[in-house]
């Protein structure tokens, strides 16, 4: 006993890790007591460190065991499990598998673990991995090495070895020396040729001899076969003595009674005595009975094996994971010693690898095996079988012929399938090739009733057969009828379930070799549905369809047509149109005429239709493909005027905008007639059919068709067409062709493309920026706006020339490019075509374009700019003037920061739709305080804003302007503004022809608001300076209406008693001398001024002022009837009147006036006091008398 080297602890610690894994550290550092590993005799016992100090003190010799053995190390060095380590693997297995309660004994015989007794495995389980087999009540019986994965253990067949045996709980420890006990001792894998020889043979029980032979099962086809020959042969005396008893039998009865009965009698009682005989002799001879049911279980083993060994004849050699291919490493015999190594395998006599073991071959039901041979595919193994065996198969051929993958061709089961006997007209049914020409004695039903009447049982149950009540059963050979109809099923369901036309056109192709009929549509349907899903063009990623008979035949003709055409392209669509399409239309017209109705126009129909709906790429190779040189019969399209026709279709009814080189390919292939000049019916006939295809623009084929003469007329105009469609997209203003045709008598659509033509709409990309490009596109817009050679109509028939070099001028202007408008404006083409007034107006139009598009009134940037250099193109006149004025004026109206609306500052359209353009100088005095300081910019401004010349305008201007200076209180720059106002207004009435005239109204309206002006500042309470507001009410009077004189009259006279009080009082102060104090003393009265002064002084003014004799009305209120003038003056005046925002009736302090009238009131109570009195002097008064008088 010594310790493990490191090279053998590496041997076991390996062999170890493949059944436990990292688990091996359990076994190493345990908690209850430390164990280790020891060599004694190659052998490797785990053992406790106490039980290995005690057994130091044996002797190596006499030391037989210590410990668990694990294994031993052969000659070879290699390391091997002994079932003793079983205990310790199952604690600690990383992988199991659990069989079943009927697999547990196979697997402790030494039998591997096939899929049908598996229980369950552990998940992800690899292949060739160390597994412990466990009952399913967690038992272990055992150990062994995965032939599959846990994967692919769910894909394999009932029968395939999913575990190889490697050792069992179980063993036979020694033989024992009767033969009978050997033999039975024997294990069904340890049983050779030499076992049967040396122990069955010398033993001379027939019956138990056949028992044995009968009992064992082998997958050993050689060893199998010397068993069932030996129990045959043992049988064979017990069948010959029953035969002989029944032959004796039936031999005297029927010599006895030859003469007595008639034939028929005496065949039913040489039966009956027959089997009378065979029940007596079974229950004498029980043994023979037994032998004879032996024997009959033989016979059938016997053919099967024959069967098998034929079947692994014509099997193919495949390198499966079999129990000779596992790793040497893996032949483990945990009971071997060292002598064990040379025992050499029994060879195989088998050339292929049998689809099943031969075991399950010999106990399996043969309809379950053809079955299961079926789904496989196995059907080299499938034919045997139903050679073999066809007395048995027969009646269940179709259900055997259900269960073949519907994915296999049919050429690969070809003798499986039903054939057709014309001379029955039904099915034929194959010849039998059994084994044996005629079945023996004791297979015959006679004997099997027999022995079941003596109760003698057959030894082993017969395989069981309950599916094969839930198959089909047909016994009889199928009608003809019903033989196509299982061909047609079998053909839906081929392409139900799979897809694959081509298995099911070659099971039809099989089944019409083989006569069966009503079969011809059906090929036909697969014939095309192979081309359809094998030979038309596919796309790359598109998903395989679908295809059933019941689907195809639902299709119409045209959705067939355009499944085979549906991927094609350009290069192969005239190939496959006559290798795919035209057999199809080919059938269509031979079945209708099978239909007796007969259609000749329906493949050229159906043809067309496609086209129609084709893409321009594909309709071009088409036409390309039906060129009128190429010869007849390789032409797709074969007439002439139908390609006329249908490219007249094709192209007025495409959409298409950018596909101008494909529809001039399809041009050019169409044919060219020498025809007569044609008549005014003819050309009228091509005329309306053109007009029809612009509001018709959907293709067809139904319309009328046209004459030679008339198609070619209609081509004359595609061809201009085309040329007119080439021209638009290429100053990317595309349109489709039917356009054409529905703008050839819209002027409005041919003006509205022009318009987007000269204007680059969609050329963003595109710029023009050199006179040759803006030329060239003149030149293409002129040819458009003419006739073709042939009177066809151009895309701008409608417009003129005129017309045209107008759109195109001011699509010019509209891009930007005055240099370059420039410079054409002065070339010949537009100079002799436009004046100077037509120049200036589409200069106007794009500058008011530009204008109304700007979003800044900045005329130094952006849009306003633009329609500010606009104006440069054209030779400068009054209108281009006074436009570029508003611009400037714009950009000023802008500076100002007026708002549309709070937070938005006003836009350039705003101001140009403003009806009143001085509400907006209003707005700008209203918004910026110290506007009104700069006169000149704001008369400017007024001027610019269209209202030069107009006096009315400058005096409104000044009217605003001297309001906001009396707002802000600046009384200086009121009144010379008042008094520039006045200036202004006194000008311009004496430039009036004829003074003793009425005012013109302009004039009228001036002084009206002059006055209003003049009277409101020369009134203002808080005015300081009265000589000025003398002079301002001075003006009122020269200007105002005579009906409005008393009121100015009134506030005059006021104003002069309050200037005539203040001087009296500066003169008495002057007298008092230098020394007067400076005291604060109440206001004297004003005395009023005398009448022969105030006489002279209005006097005076009203001479020159040439008034009319006044007739004033009596009215109670006279100021009344200011305010009401005053109103209706005001509302052409864009502003309020008014001192800072207050009424101009204040509360004045109470002053005191030496002469004067009482206590001062408001201006309103002053203009009606004035009023009384002027009113009670009467005309007196005007003539100067004085006051007191």
């Amino acid at each position: 006993m010594r310790p493990l080297t490191e090279e053998e602890s590496k041997a076991v610690f390996a062999k170890l890790a493949n059944y436990i894994g990292k688990n091996i550290v359990h076994l190493i550092d345990r908690q209850d007591e430390p164990h280790c590993f020891r060599l004694q005799k190659d052998r490797v016992f785990y053992v406790s460190e106490s039980s290995m100090r005690l057994a130091i003190s044996v002797a190596r010799p006499n030391l037989i065991s210590l410990g668990t053995c694990f294994g031993k190390f052969t000659k070879s060095g290699k390391f091997k499990l002994h079932i003793t380590a079983l205990d310790y693997l199952a604690q600690y297995a990383k992988y199991k598998v659990w069989i079943k309660p009927n697999g547990e004994m196979p697997f402790l015989y030494g039998n591997h673990v096939l899929k049908a007794h598996l229980g369950r495995i552990t998940e992800d389980t690899p292949e060739h991995q160390g597994v412990v087999v466990f009952s399913m009540n967690d038992i272990p019986l055992g150990f062994g090495v995965t032939a599959r994965s846990t994967i692919d253990t769910r894909k394999l067949d009932p029968t395939a070895i999913i575990v190889f045996h490697q050792a069992m709980a179980t063993v036979t420890t020694s033989l024992p020396s009767e033969p009978s006990a050997q033999w039975a001792a024997l294990a069904d894998n340890e049983i050779s040729l030499d076992n049967v020889e040396q122990l069955l043979k010398p033993i001379r029980d027939d019956l138990w001899v056949s028992a044995a032979c009968l009992d064992r099962i082998l997958d050993d086809a050689v060893v199998q076969r010397s068993l069932l020959d030996l129990g045959l042969e043992r049988s064979e005396p017990a069948a010959s003595r029953a035969r002989s008893a029944a032959a004796r039998v039936g031999h005297s009865s029927t010599e006895a009674g030859a003469e007595e009965e008639e034939a028929d009698n005496g065949s039913t009682s040489d039966d009956r005595a027959r089997h009378a005989a065979l029940v007596s002799y079974f229950a004498d001879e029980t043994a023979d009975g037994q032998l004879c049911r032996i024997r009959a279980v033989l016979l059938d083993r016997l053919d099967r094996l024959n069967t098998f060994v034929e079947i692994c004849k014509e099997a193919p050699e495949e390198d499966e994971p079999d129990e000779d291919a596992i790793d040497e490493e893996w032949e483990d015999d945990p009971w071997a010693d060292g002598a064990d190594e040379s025992s050499q395998p029994t060879p195989r006599n088998s050339s292929g690898k049998p689809p099943i073991p031969l075991s399950a071959f010999l106990t399996s039901d043969l309809v379950e095996m053809a079955c299961l041979f079926a789904s496989q595919g196995n059907f080299g193994a499938l034919r045997i079988l139903m050679e073999r065996h066809g007395a048995t198969l027969w009646p269940f051929r179709f259900a055997i012929l259900d269960c073949i993958p519907e994915y296999a061709l049919a050429a690969e089961y070809r003798d499986l399938l039903p054939a057709y006997d014309p001379a029955s007209d039904a099915e034929l049914r194959p010849p039998p090739k059994p084994w044996r020409e005629k079945a023996e004695f004791v297979e015959s039903a006679e004997c099997i009733r027999a022995l079941d009447e003596c109760g003698i049982a057959s030894p082993v149950p017969p395989p069981a057969t309950s599916n094969r009540a839930t198959l089909p059963v047909k016994p009889e050979p199928l009608s003809a009828a019903d033989l196509s109809s299982w061909y047609l099923n079998r053909i839906d369901q081929v392409l139900s379930s799979t897809g694959m036309v081509d298995a099911a056109l070659a099971l039809v192709q099989h089944a019409a070799s083989q006569g069966v009929t009503g079969l011809d549509e059906a090929g036909e349907d697969l014939t095309l549905i192979a081309r359809l899903v094998y030979d038309a063009p596919q796309a790359e990623d598109s998903a395989a369809e679908d295809w059933s008979l019941e689907r195809w035949r639902a299709m119409e003709p045209a959705d067939v047509v355009r499944a085979y055409l549906a991927h094609t392209t350009e290069d192969r669509v005239a190939q496959d149109i006559r290798r795919l399409v035209m057999p199809y239309l080919f059938v269509l017209e031979s079945r209708a005429e099978r239909a007796g109705q007969p259609d000749p126009t329906l493949a050229i129909r159906l043809l067309y239709d496609y086209i129609l709906n084709a893409p321009l790429d594909i309709v071009a190779a088409i036409f390309e493909a039906s060129k009128p040189t190429l010869p007849h019969g390789q032409r797709i399209i074969r007439d002439d005027a139908d390609m006329a026709r249908l490219a007249l279709a094709c192209l007025y009814g495409s959409d298409s905008i950018d596909e101008w080189p494909t529809m001039s390919r399809i041009f050019e292939c169409l044919p060219a007639w020498d025809t007569p000049e044609e008549d005014a019916d003819e050309a009228d006939e091509a005329d309306t059919t053109i007009a029809s295809l612009g509001a018709f623009v959907t293709p067809s084929t139904t319309r009328p068709p046209l004459p030679t003469t008339s198609l070619s007329r209609a081509l004359d105009v595609l061809d201009v067409h085309l040329e007119s469609g080439e021209i638009l997209a290429r100053w990317s203003v595309p349109a489709p062709l039917r356009w054409f045709l529905q703008s050839n008598s819209s002027i409005a659509e041919q003006r509205a493309r022009a318009n987007r033509m000269a204007r680059r709409a969609n050329a963003s990309d595109d710029k023009l920026d050199t006179l040759e490009d803006w030329a060239w596109l003149l030149e293409d817009m002129l040819k458009l706006c003419g006739f073709g050679e042939s009177g066809s109509r151009s895309a701008f028939c409608l417009l003129s020339r005129d017309d045209i070099i107008r759109i195109f001028v001011s699509g010019l202007l509209s891009t930007g490019n005055f240099d370059v408008a420039r410079k054409l404006l002065h070339s010949s083409n537009i100079r002799d075509s436009l004046d100077r007034q037509v120049i200036e107006d589409i200069c106007l139009a794009c500058s008011q374009e530009f204008y109304d598009n700007a979003t800044s009134g900045n005329y130094h940037f952006g849009d306003m700019k633009l329609a500010y250099d606009c104006l440069d193109v054209p030779a400068p006149s009054e209108r281009i003037i006074q436009q570029k004025e508003f611009i400037e004026a714009t950009s000023r109206l802008c500076s100002f920061n007026l708002m549309s609306r709070p937070g938005i500052p006003i836009s350039p359209i705003e101001i140009r739709l403003t009806k009143d353009r001085l509400s907006l100088v209003s707005r700008v005095l209203s918004s910026n305080n110290d506007a009104y300081k700069h006169t000149e910019v704001i008369l400017d401004l007024v001027h610019k804003l269209g209202f030069r010349g107009d006096v009315v305008a400058e005096a409104k201007t000044l009217a605003m302007l001297a309001e906001t200076a009396l707002q802000a209180d600046d009384f200086s720059r009121a009144y010379e503004t008042a008094e520039k106002m006045v200036n202004t207004v006194l000008l311009l009435r004496s430039s009036a022809s004829n003074p003793l005239e009425p005012d013109p109204p302009h004039i009228h309206e001036a002084s009206e608001v002059c006055w209003l002006t003049c009277f409101q500042l020369g009134r203002h309470p808080e005015f300081p300076d009265v000589q000025r507001k003398l002079t301002l009410l001075g003006r009122a009077l020269e200007l105002c209406p005579a009906e409005k004189l008393p009121d100015v009259l009134s506030s005059w006279r006021a104003l002069e008693d309050e200037d005539v009080a203040r001087r009296r009082e500066a003169l008495a102060a002057r007298k008092r001398g230098a020394g007067a104090r400076r005291v604060r003393t109440p206001r004297p009265r004003v005395t009023p001024m005398t009448g022969a002064d105030a006489v002279a002084s209005l006097a005076g003014r009203l001479q020159s002022m040439h008034m009319p004799d006044l007739h004033i009305p009596h009215t109670p209120d006279a100021a009344a009837l200011a305010n009401k003038a005053f109103s209706h003056v005001a509302a052409n005046i864009p502003f309020a009147f008014g001192g800072r925002g207050r009424s101009h009736a204040l509360d004045e302090p109470e002053r005191s006036r030496s002469g004067s009238r009482g206590r001062a009131v408001d201006g309103a109570h002053v203009v009606s006091e004035q009023a009384s009195r002027v009113l009670q002097k009467g005309i007196g008064w005007l003539l100067g008398a004085d006051d007191d008088s």
